[in-house]
């Protein structure tokens, strides 16, 4: 019992932590959302790379075409001709100066790490930024607009929201990947140099692109946005997170598609950000320990201090998602069921952490949108196979 109350203790003064940083993502939110908009509202390119087709696919991409924004174009880009989504495209009218692209199949690299790579060629001459943004995003009509203006401050690298999953119909496979998705959520803020840029909802000034040769730097990589986290880093430039960019990805999941979206998402950062893997492994290791084995010791001894200890981890975390989910419904619409899922399910989400972490360990080959891949290094990605759509 004393081994179990000497991490029992390690992981509460974990927990504390963790609420002060969600005190600190909190504020944030607050002062961000209430902060005026700089004028900057340049000549913009929306780069949106698709493979097949999504639920909701056309309710995700009309809103990229009726932004509140005064001059952009929109660039679709697809590896086939063929792929059903150019249809969807094709059939969503706009005054918007719009194209499809299509880059062809990828041989070096992961296809949507290709498609952007080919559509960066292809901007209007006019383009002073270029903001990345993924299909299954559903963004509101000023998205544009408040994620490109931060950039009027051209000592900084990028700006960059991230996403909030919100179920369509409900069911615990959908809350938990929502409630697991979360705390990745709340790692951003103030702190510039910690900042990632997430490729769902990403603007870079071109300027900054060109020069930081971001286009080569993709060659032979899956994640595009663990790359441009890479080079801004190196370049010592900052990353401004816009919480008014935080885009809802509207829709449900089975439990085969939670441990498959969740465990590549690991694979993924387990090659790219390495750093990030092992503390991750340990951390969700030690609450699993303190908080289910926790439960187990309850059982054995009832009457033990077990139950003061869970009561107090459990508030820890319960607290943490209150005060996030709170801060987020200042920018997107949720539900009170949602946010009952987040105050109950977080100790499920870290056991899921725990299983994402260990699978990582031993393998890095993962399936994204179809096509299967090796990943052998940050710069090296060898496709196993690929479906035929």
């Amino acid at each position: 019992m004393i081994f179990y109350y000497f991490v029992a203790a390690v992981s509460c003064w974990i927990g504390l932590k963790s609420l002060l940083g969600g005190f600190r993502f909190a504020a944030y939110v607050k002062r961000e959302t209430n902060r005026p908009l700089p004028d900057y509202q340049p000549f913009v390119s929306v780069i949106v790379p698709g493979r097949g087709l999504e639920l909701n696919l056309a309710d995700n991409l009309r809103p990229l075409l009726c932004q509140d924004y005064p001059r952009y174009e929109v660039l679709f880009v697809f590896d086939r001709a063929d792929d059903p989504a150019v249809e969807v495209v094709e059939q969503l009218q706009t005054n918007v100066a719009s194209r499809i692209i299509i880059a062809g199949p990828a041989t070096d690299s992961g296809q949507k790490v290709h498609n952007l790579r080919v559509a960066t060629t292809r901007v209007d001459p006019e383009s002073e930024v270029l903001v990345f943004v993924d299909t299954d995003a559903r963004p509101s009509q000023e998205w544009l607009k408040q994620l490109v203006a931060p950039l009027a401050d051209e000592e900084l690298g990028a700006s960059s929201g991230y996403r909030w999953f919100i179920p369509k119909k409900g069911g615990l496979a959908s809350r938990l990947r929502s409630v697991w998705n979360a705390s990745i959520a709340s790692a951003l803020g103030s702190d510039r140099t910690k900042n990632f840029c997430w490729g769902g909802s990403t603007a870079i000034r071109r300027t900054t692109f060109n020069r930081l040769a971001v286009n080569d730097r993709w060659r032979g990589t899956v994640s595009d946005d663990f790359t441009i986290t890479t080079v801004l880093k190196e370049a010592k430039l900052p990353i401004h997170f816009t919480p008014n960019c935080l885009v809802p990805s509207v829709g449900d999941c089975d439990f085969k598609e939670l441990f498959e979206f969740t465990t590549r998402q690991i694979k993924i950062t387990r090659v790219y950000a390495s750093h990030l893997w092992l503390p991750l492994l340990l951390g969700s290791s030690l609450f699993t320990i303190v908080f289910f084995g926790g439960l187990i010791l309850l059982s054995v001894y009832p009457r033990s201090s077990v139950a003061y200890i869970l009561a107090i981890l459990f508030a820890l975390g319960a607290t943490k998602s209150f005060i996030r989910f709170r801060a987020v419904s200042r920018v997107l619409e949720t539900s009170t069921r949602d946010l009952v899922a987040h105050v109950l399910l977080w100790p499920f989400a870290s056991l899921l952490y725990l299983y994402n972490a260990i699978v990582a360990g031993f393998s890095r080959r993962i399936t994204w949108r179809g096509i299967t891949y090796e990943l052998k290094s940050p710069t090296e990605a060898v496709i196993i196979s690929r479906d035929s759509q």
